[in-house]
């Protein structure tokens, strides 16, 4: 019997970043692939990706952007968390541009260009807001000259906070703010838009985009329809099928109940696979097109699926069961659960089998 996988349409993604390049107007876009590309493999992804154009990533840590550069040893591949001093010779020999997010950085990157007779090539990371990450305006301010002449500053980058909420004060207040804090700093290209930000509209949109989640299928632009092709679903058979002669229970805790005659498929994907325990009670899988609910609670291994309203010969052992599938897919599960696709997401694929789609072959 064929184990459970996590089918990844790699051409779905690929359509993804053209929607995007199409509302970007003229502005370069990028990709996001950190947490190997949200969990579905930033090795595949990344090289259809820039197959299909991409020439700028985003990673988050030393380590993803050094396993990227084997597989695309022309593009230019940034990382959003900073250099320690003894990450410089790493950053150097794989032609990393660092981000950099404090004045201590900007110092070690410069002395680090200084001995090499040449400026480095890093982005520098404003705070606009977010209070996670960057410099501040006061430290943007007080920066030395000099230092920065012996950067190469190749972008200057900030990350808004409420993109998601279209309304949101914050998000005007951030676009403000980096114009001023940017137009202190030596001319470069500018970016702010993530996902969600591009949605926002082209005042958000400066030199270049940096979307993420929106490549994946996950809806930037909550409320609304998504503007994205789904990427990702898990396809899994039935173990077993139940028939009930009298009214039962299903699962730990005896959590469900249910009634004489009732069908319940048991499929072998559960929280250790992923797919959150939270997200059982009010979700659904997809059988030969139709919904049936999971019932019961999700296990490390297992969930139990309420296939009444199926035919038998519909349900049966090895019958393949779709799961994030249907209206609202990830998202539609993520708010079941009570997360954020994001989350769910990168959960994906520790166990699962991954299996690859594009129309050059599966």
């Amino acid at each position: 019997m064929p184990e459970a996988a996590l089918l990844i349409d790699l051409d779905a993604i690929a359509a993804n970043y053209a929607r995007l390049r199409a509302e970007a107007g003229g502005c370069r876009v990028a990709a996001v692939v950190k947490a190997d590309a949200y969990g579905l493999g930033a090795e595949r992804v990344a090289a259809r990706l820039w197959a299909a154009g991409c020439a700028d990533f985003f990673v988050a840590r030393l380590a993803e952007g050094l396993a990227l550069r084997r597989h695309l040893p022309k593009a230019r591949i940034v990382v959003l968390e900073g250099p320690v001093p003894c990450e410089v010779a790493d950053f150097v020999a794989a032609a990393l541009v660092p981000t950099l997010n404090t004045p201590g950085q900007v110092e070690l990157w410069g002395d680090a260009g200084r001995r090499l007779e040449r400026p480095l090539p890093a982005a520098l990371h404003l705070d606009t807001g977010m209070c996670r990450l960057g410099i501040s305006a006061t430290e943007a301010a007080g920066l030395d000259a000099d230092r920065l002449r012996a950067i190469d500053v190749a972008l200057v980058m900030s990350h808004l906070a409420c993109a998601e909420e279209t309304a949101n004060p914050m998000n005007p207040l951030q676009a403000a703010r980096f114009s001023e804090m940017s137009r202190r700093l030596p001319a470069a290209p500018r970016s702010l838009a993530n996902s969600s930000g591009i949605f926002l509209g082209t005042a958000y949109h400066f030199d270049l985009l940096r979307p993420g989640a929106a490549l994946y299928g996950i809806n930037p632009t909550p409320g609304r329809p998504n503007p994205m092709q789904p990427v990702v679903r898990i396809r899994a058979p039935v173990l077993q099928v139940h028939r009930l002669d009298a009214p039962g229970t299903v699962g730990y805790g005896a959590a469900h109940a249910t009634s004489s005659g009732s069908r319940i498929a048991t499929v072998g994907v559960g929280y250790a696979d992923g797919y959150m325990r939270a997200a059982g009670t009010g979700g659904v899988a997809v059988i030969a097109g139709r919904e049936v609910p999971i019932v019961g609670r999700i296990s490390m291994d297992l969930m139990t699926l309420d296939v009444t309203a199926l035919g038998e010969h519909e349900v049966e052992t090895g019958t393949p069961v779709d799961l994030l599938a249907g209206p609202g897919g990830i998202d539609r599960v993520a708010e079941v659960a009570g997360t954020i696709g994001y989350e769910l997401l990168t959960r994906l694929g520790q166990r699962l089998r991954r299996v690859y789609l594009e129309a050059t072959g599966a």
